[in-house]
C-alpha cells in the first residue's frame, strides 16, 4: 500500500516545468551566446561593407568625370596620399596628437560633468538656474569658443582643452540628468529607509540606476569632444601645438590638395568609428545585457 505522505511525481514534474518556464521568461528575448568570431563579424563587417560600397560609388562618380580632378580625386590618389603619410610616419603623429588630446579632455569632462549632472538632477534651484544654460551650451557650436580661447589662453594646449571641455561637459551632465530622471522614485526612497546618505545614495543607487542614460550622455560627450577638438585644431595653428588631424586637414585646404583633405576627413571618421566599435559598443552591450535589454543589440 503506497504511503500517503509521499509527493506525487506528476506534481513535482509540473512544478519543475513551471519553474523552467519562469526562468525562460527572465531570459531576455533574442539573447544568444555568441562566440568572439560572431561578435566580430556582426560588429565590424557591416561598417566595412558600407565603406566598400561608398568607395565603389566614389569610383563610379570619378569615372563619370562630373567634376575635375581637383574637386574629386580618384580613390587611388587618396590611397596613395595615405600610403605616403604612413611611410613617413606622419600619420601616427597626426592620430596620436588628436586622440590623446580628445581622450584627456573627455576624461576631465567626465570628472566635471558627473558631479555637475548629479547636482542639477537633485537640486531644484540648481536645475532651474543652470539647466537651461547647459542645454544652450550643448547646442552652441564649439567653433564659436575658439577665438575667445585663443585670446584668453594663447596658442597653447590650454585653449584646446578649454574648447574640448565646453563641448563635452554639457552633454555628459545632461545625459546623467536624463538618466536620473528616469529612475523609479521608489529606489531612492528605499535607500533612504536603509540609511543611505546623499553620497552613498548617489554612488550605490543613482549612478548605477541611471547608467544607460548616463552612457548615452558619455557617447554624446565623446562625440562633442572630438568635434570640438577638430574645430580647435583647424583654427589654432602653432608649431608649439604639434600637428593633429585638424591641422593636417587645414594644411590640405591651404595647399589646394583635395587628396590631403579627403585623407584627413577619412582619418577623423575612422577614429570616430573605431572608438564607437572598440569602446562604447562593448560597454553599451555589457550595460544593457546586465539589465536584460539586449533585444535591440
Amino acid at each position: 500500500m503506497p504511503r500517503l505522505d509521499r509527493p506525487d511525481t506528476a506534481v513535482e514534474d509540473a512544478d519543475e516545468a513551471v519553474g523552467a518556464g519562469l526562468d525562460s521568461l527572465d531570459t531576455p528575448a533574442g539573447e544568444r551566446r555568441e562566440g568572439r568570431g560572431k561578435r566580430f563579424l556582426r560588429g565590424f563587417v557591416p561598417p566595412l561593407l558600407f565603406l566598400v560600397l561608398l568607395v565603389v560609388v566614389w569610383q563610379i562618380l570619378w569615372a563619370a568625370a562630373f567634376w575635375s580632378e581637383s574637386m574629386l580625386p580618384a580613390p587611388l590618389a587618396v590611397w596613395d596620399e595615405l600610403v605616403d603619410i604612413t611611410s613617413t610616419g606622419e600619420i601616427f603623429e597626426f592620430v596620436w596628437t588628436s586622440v590623446h588630446r580628445a581622450a584627456l579632455g573627455f576624461l576631465i569632462g567626465v570628472v566635471i560633468g558627473t558631479p555637475l549632472g548629479l547636482l542639477v538632477a537633485k537640486v531644484r534651484l540648481v536645475r532651474a538656474a543652470v539647466g537651461p544654460f547647459l542645454t544652450g551650451l550643448q547646442s552652441l557650436p564649439s567653433v564659436a569658443w575658439v577665438p575667445a580661447a585663443i585670446l584668453w589662453f594663447g596658442l597653447n594646449d590650454a585653449s584646446i582643452y578649454f574648447v574640448v571641455l565646453l563641448g563635452s561637459v554639457p552633454s555628459i551632465a545632461n545625459g546623467l540628468v536624463s538618466g536620473i530622471d528616469q529612475i523609479p522614485p521608489i529606489l531612492p526612497r528605499v535607500g533612504q529607509v536603509m540609511g543611505a546618505n546623499r553620497l552613498s545614495s548617489a554612488r550605490h543607487i543613482l549612478l548605477p540606476a541611471a547608467l544607460p542614460g548616463f552612457l548615452a550622455g558619455l557617447k554624446q560627450g565623446w562625440a562633442f569632444s572630438w568635434r570640438s577638438l577638430m574645430a580647435a585644431e583647424l583654427i589654432a595653428l602653432s608649431p608649439a601645438l604639434g600637428k593633429g588631424l585638424g591641422a593636417y586637414l587645414n594644411e590640405g585646404s591651404s595647399f589646394n590638395s583635395m587628396e590631403g583633405v579627403i585623407s584627413a576627413i577619412f582619418l577623423i571618421l575612422l577614429v570616430g568609428v573605431g572608438i564607437e566599435l572598440l569602446v562604447f559598443r562593448p560597454l553599451e552591450r555589457s550595460v544593457l545585457r546586465a539589465r536584460g535589454l539586449t533585444a535591440s543589440l
